[in-house]
């Protein structure tokens, strides 16, 4: 069974970098695509980041394009959100997820909710002005 679980949330203040890490156990690396996403209150939760099983594909939010960075180990079955430069609008619940991708980047590209099954029970993230 898959299970992410994330960790390295906390209060940042504004400007401040903040790096996020998931351990997803139970699945192909092969197969899933990893992503990050986040959910202000009062919010629906939205793509952040994600990234195909073998690293070559990245996708990002506009807003956090240039800001952000995912990354992977399949060796150690991780995935990791370096956000560089926080702003007040980045706080919010981060979630970890995984698709099976079966050899598409199709889930990459779209970087939808609706396209990933297994979660994480998410890490805080609070930024501070």
């Amino acid at each position: 069974q898959v299970q992410p679980v994330e960790s390295g949330g906390g209060l940042v203040p504004a400007g401040w970098p903040l790096r996020l890490s998931c351990a997803a156990s139970g699945f192909p690396d092969s197969r899933y695509c990893l992503g990050w996403f986040r959910q202000a209150p009062g919010t629906e939760r939205e793509g952040v980041a994600v990234i195909s099983p073998g690293g070559g594909m990245t996708n990002y939010a506009d807003d956090v394009e240039g800001r952000f960075t995912i990354s992977r180990d399949n060796t150690k079955n991780t995935v990791d959100l370096q956000m560089n430069t926080q702003k007040r609008e980045d706080a919010a619940m981060y979630y970890c997820a995984a698709s099976d991708c079966r050899g598409s980047t199709d889930n990459v590209r779209r970087m939808r909710r609706a396209d990933f099954r297994y979660w994480g029970q998410g890490t805080q993230v609070t930024v501070s002005s």
